[in-house]
């Protein structure tokens, strides 16, 4: 259908309205990775459907959609998808975005309409057709939609492939690792300029809003290409500290006060994070010994992150570590992640996780976080959240640091 025909079908009468169709609109952009990259991805991708008898994947996460076609969709209540089958890789796309999807996707797009509801799945279903082995992802698929793909699609079964997409993502390209360098850089810079706004009286928002537009600029300049989508911030003082995920308030500054510096360069749907403890004009006695145990647990965790160590054994090595200085029962999560397309709204890698239950083994190519967190109930000596974050790749000989913002007392205390 050409622009023309769009257009002429949309001012007629509802039953002249299309299902489905191609906008093609502009040129193709420039995607995050080369062409040889997604091919990469694709054929493994298609490795994996085939030990498993699937004969077209219906990807719909954001991490997914995004990791095998380079568009990274905003939902806003709208479902999407990338199909690939064994020659092509379609991405389905809602009529508001118009030709964005198909100049952001490294393959063909197909556009449904808002005029009939489940035209979604009808588009599917033009790419799909009937009674094949289809895999899709269990963990996103919701109840609501799964029902839908089964009375359009009528599949002969369905395979999840949420595991196997997982497994693929958490080993990173050359590629990949290039940009995620530059994410750990971008947050160095925002780290920076958080440091040289925090003074008595600020604001958590002020001093967050000075780390964003500056991560921002930043990555701007580094990839002028892109699209700019997510960075953020969460700027912590005082009691708001005690959990890692507190959003940004309006609190003021006071002298004394413990800080949590936390930047989140979002660059094409890589996430990348700098996290530090920090404490405005001085640091109590009290406060200093559990920012210095939490130091100490960050610096061997570091050193235990190596090729051939699983997550489990790492965790209980820290998990004793802590247990030694009575500090164990002040630990609330894991102690670090897997990094790539993901965010605080979509993706997850949860097979590299540092928990007692995660027994994957560190491989060179992975990139995972150090990130212990040590949580002081207000009223006890020391309260507070203290938590260090920094980012390393496994390599063959052992594990690179990328993180360069200082952490500890030597440094943090503003």
């Amino acid at each position: 259908m050409t622009n023309q025909d769009t257009e002429t079908s949309r001012r007629g009468h509802h039953e002249e309205r299309p299902t489905y169709y191609r906008f093609h609109n502009g040129e193709k952009a420039p995607l995050p990775f080369p062409a040889s990259e997604y091919a990469d991805r694709l054929d493994g991708l298609r490795r994996a459907m085939a030990a498993a008898g699937v004969d077209v994947a219906v990807l719909t996460s954001m991490h997914n959609v995004a990791y095998y076609s380079g568009f990274l969709y905003c939902s806003f209540g709208r479902p999407y998808a990338c199909i690939v089958t064994d020659e092509d890789c379609i991405t389905v796309s809602a009529g508001i975005d118009a030709g964005q999807p198909w100049r952001r996707s490294i393959g063909d797009n197909i556009t449904y309409t808002d005029w009939g509801r489940d035209n979604f799945w009808r588009a599917v279903h033009h790419v799909v057709g009937s009674h094949r082995t289809v895999g899709i992802e269990e963990d996103h698929l919701t109840l609501a939609q799964r029902g839908r793909l089964v009375a359009f699609l009528d599949p002969a079964r369905t395979v999840d492939l949420s595991e196997a997409t997982m497994r693929q993502r958490m080993r990173k390209s050359p590629a990949e690792i290039a940009l995620i360098r530059a994410g750990a850089a971008v947050a160095d810079i925002g780290g920076h300029a958080i440091r040289d706004a925090i003074r008595p009286g600020v604001r958590e928002i002020d001093v967050a809003m000075a780390g964003r537009d500056a991560m921002e600029t930043e990555i701007a300049a580094r990839f002028p290409d892109a699209e700019y989508r997510d960075t953020w911030v969460w700027f912590q003082s005082g009691i708001n500290t005690d959990g890692a995920h507190n959003p940004v308030t309006a609190r003021e500054l006071r002298r004394g006060d413990i800080l949590s510096l936390n930047t989140f360069p979002m660059i094409s749907g890589y996430y990348t994070a700098l996290e530090r403890t920090l404490f405005l004009g001085e640091c109590d006695d009290a406060s200093l010994r559990i920012w210095e145990a939490n130091v100490a647990t960050h610096e061997y965790g570091i050193s235990l992150l190596r090729p051939g160590a699983s997550c489990a054994e790492v965790t209980q090595k820290l998990n004793d570590f802590l247990a030694e200085r009575d500090l164990l029962k002040y630990r609330t999560f894991g102690y670090g992640h897997s990094f790539g397309i993901l965010s605080h709204y979509y993706g997850r890698e949860s097979g590299l996780e540092l928990r007692e239950d995660i027994e994957t083994v560190l491989e060179p190519g992975m990139v995972i976080s150090m990130e212990p967190m040590l949580t002081i109930p207000e009223g006890e000596p020391g309260a507070g959240g203290y938590r260090e974050h920094d980012i390393l790749v496994i390599t063959e000989e052992g594990a690179e640091d990328i993180t360069g913002f200082p952490y500890g007392p030597e440094h943090n205390i503003v």
